[in-house]
């Protein structure tokens, strides 16, 4: 049995629903954030030294950060199905995505929101930080196209890593601008299995 330690608005939502998608039995661990710090409570630490979630345990097997658990999880039950082949041309982009959205485009939106927190002190690096929301949010809104999804024609993990970005930066008012990204992400959250995994995990506010 997969058991998904789940905090409270957070990446672990994506986790939830990629097992929904794959229709793996699974059990859910809560966590809730400190109402002051909005900080994991140290628990979490007992289950992985950085105290973050997400985190996954499979049968004795522990995996943390969202992009290697999709990717442990899409080869290990879903091979067919949330991934390309890999010997098909759309396995490098397949790769990229799913390591863009957080190597990447998850960036900018964490650097906005801790300059936040600083008031005036931030107004130098903000500049900055708009001109690279801008960039990331562009570049995914051309990629996209007129595409349902960012790589072939069906779900993919890429999908489901690239998703919460998307929520993330809504959560912000800073997806206005992208039509493409916003019809996108209503797609993705009109999906059955994502809504299955709101039911299970509970609605999350990333703002």
């Amino acid at each position: 049995m997969i058991t998904v330690h789940h905090l409270n608005n957070s990446r672990s939502q994506r986790i939830l629903w990629l097992l929904e998608e794959l229709g793996q039995d699974y059990e859910i661990k809560q966590y809730q954030r400190d109402a002051m710090t909005n900080l994991a409570p140290d628990s979490l630490k007992a289950i992985h030294p950085l105290g973050k979630s997400p985190v996954i345990a499979d049968n004795g097997t522990t995996v943390a950060e969202s992009g290697a658990i999709v990717e442990y999880l899409v080869r290990k039950y879903g091979r067919d199905k949330l991934m390309p082949p890999e010997d098909s041309p759309d396995f490098i982009s397949y790769l990229h995505w799913l390591h863009y959205a957080e190597g990447s485009a998850m960036l900018p939106l964490m650097l906005a929101l801790y300059t936040s927190r600083l008031g005036d002190a931030a107004a130098p690096l903000r500049p900055r930080i708009e001109s690279e929301i801008q960039n990331h949010f562009g570049y995914m809104e051309s990629a996209l196209g007129t595409r349902n999804f960012f790589v072939g024609d069906h779900l993919t993990g890429a999908d489901i890593q690239v998703t919460f970005v998307l929520e993330a930066a809504k959560s912000r008012g800073l997806l206005v601008p992208f039509r493409g990204l916003n019809g996108y992400l209503s797609r993705m959250q009109s999906r059955e299995a994502y809504k299955r995994g709101i039911e299970r995990g509970g609605k999350y506010d990333l703002g």
